[in-house]
């Protein structure tokens, strides 16, 4: 493993775009080894949105490594079971997640999205941080990349990470750029998988003694600590709906939050699984932290070309049932920073060494928990068009097949067997080439990284 410092020879000015979770990683990351960046945000504020996330033990270690991970066992709690109910509070079955625990070293975790992401914001200068920066082209020329952005600015570096999201405009000005010269996959083109939308955020109830699960110090259903709740509400779409959307070719934000006031006060008097009835959870939601997602699913083929690389959301997009989105989205800034650290100089090569390094790492693992995400959203949520049961018998039967599966997942497959998948994905635990390694402190194996 390297540890010459970065001081001992050129380093590249690094252009990120997006100011998300993986943005924010890399950018303390590349705080640590003196390599300049900047981040271009097209928001004028950042306003973090969401509702509770889970971390699995294998992003622990890296967390550990930056020294955040004590701060992120304040705001959260250990998480080792889900259970899953009906639309009438009747038990499913149950998701079991000890294993964690035993192969990691280190409990399953929740908490609020906004939390961890403020702990990410707080470790990156505002002054790296350029709001209201639109990027609306890219151009490499000269051994340099330049941004454009719709106030008619530009700036100029020796290398761009597109981390603007599902709908990365970084990706697409690449994608177009490589599609007219002939050399772009043709499935990177085709459309995002799209099953479902879903209404998020995070409530503060007034009143917490009427829901005794808040005190415990273990997550149940949504419980977050600091008496939060995180909530989601899903929808399917129909096949014209998903037409639709795909048409606009844009995310769901803020701006559609009046479509979701609408949607939620059709399931104000659902039963909530704490007590009381959602309707209350709802009012208990700051109205400007409520917002409307569209659970995509798509794995792009490329990642890199020239001097431009995408992270996170803006190469691949994991439905949230899988719980894989945000960790790899870490570990995408994880790996790309260790092939930076290493890099000679700034010439198109090296570049390039560092840039599928990065890929060569990632590529296939994020390429197996992708599969996996898929097939846990269609086990958990279902991608059969609800609409069409009544008069579609096809989906039916799709529908009656998603439930027996459901069933036989949560409530008959064996221990061991769970435990040992879990085991085998949990081996993957990336960590910072600089910094001093965290030891396995769990009984499962680690998969061998390579840091050069």
């Amino acid at each position: 493993m390297s540890q010459r410092p970065p001081t001992d020879r050129p380093v590249p000015e690094v252009l990120i775009v997006g100011a998300g979770i993986c943005s924010l990683t890399l950018a303390i990351l590349l705080e640590q080894i003196n390599i300049p960046y900047q981040i271009f945000e097209r928001a004028s504020v950042v306003k973090p949105l969401g509702s509770s996330m889970v971390f699995a033990g294998n992003v622990f270690p890296v967390l550990e490594q930056l020294g955040i991970y004590e701060e992120i066992k304040k705001v959260s709690n250990p998480y080792d079971k889900g259970d899953y109910y009906d639309g009438n509070l009747k038990k499913l079955g149950s998701f079991n997640v000890e294993q964690c625990k035993i192969a990691t070293g280190y409990d399953c975790r929740v908490f609020a999205r906004p939390r961890f992401y403020e702990i990410l914001l707080k470790r990156v200068p505002a002054h790296k941080i350029s709001f209201k920066k639109k990027v609306v082209r890219t151009e490499e020329k000269d051994g340099k990349v330049t941004i454009y952005c719709s106030d008619d600015t530009s700036y100029t570096g020796d290398i761009l990470v597109g981390a603007d999201g599902a709908h990365s405009e970084t990706r697409q000005n690449l994608y177009k750029n490589m599609d007219e010269k002939g050399i772009l996959p043709k499935s990177d083109l085709e459309d995002f998988s799209i099953g479902h939308t879903t209404i998020v955020g995070v409530a503060a109830p007034s009143n917490p003694e009427k829901y005794p699960q808040l005190k415990s110090e273990r997550c149940y259903v949504a419980a977050l600590p600091d008496n939060q709740i995180g909530w989601g509400f899903g929808q399917q779409l129909s096949e014209t709906d998903v037409k639709e959307i795909q048409s606009r070719n844009s995310e769901w934000g803020p701006q559609a939050r009046d479509t979701a006031y609408a949607i939620l006060e059709k399931y104000r008097d659902f039963p909530s699984p704490l007590g009381g009835t959602m309707g209350e959870i709802f009012d208990a939601t700051p109205r400007d932290l409520i917002s409307k997602v569209l659970l995509e699913e798509k794995l792009f083929k490329t990642w890199h070309h020239g001097r431009t690389v995408l992270l996170g959301d803006a190469c691949h997009k994991f439905h949230p049932a899988g719980a894989q989105g945000a960790m790899n989205a870490i570990f995408d800034a994880v790996i790309l920073a260790n092939g930076l650290y290493n890099m000679n100089d700034t010439s198109d090569k090296s570049i390039t060494t560092a840039f599928e390094y990065y890929s060569s790492q990632r590529y296939h693992r994020t390429e197996a928990g992708f599969n996996e995400s898929v097939a846990m959203a269609k086990i958990m949520n279902g991608q059969a068009n609800l609409l069409s049961y009544e008069y579609d018998y096809s989906a039916l039967l799709k529908k009656w097949s998603e439930r027996l599966i459901r069933n036989v997942v949560l409530n008959y497959i064996p221990s061991f067997i769970m435990d040992a998948q879990l085991r085998k994905i949990l081996a993957y635990r990336p960590q910072v080439a600089w910094l001093p390694l965290v030891e396995n402190r769990g009984e499962g194996p680690v998969t061998p990284q390579e840091f050069k």
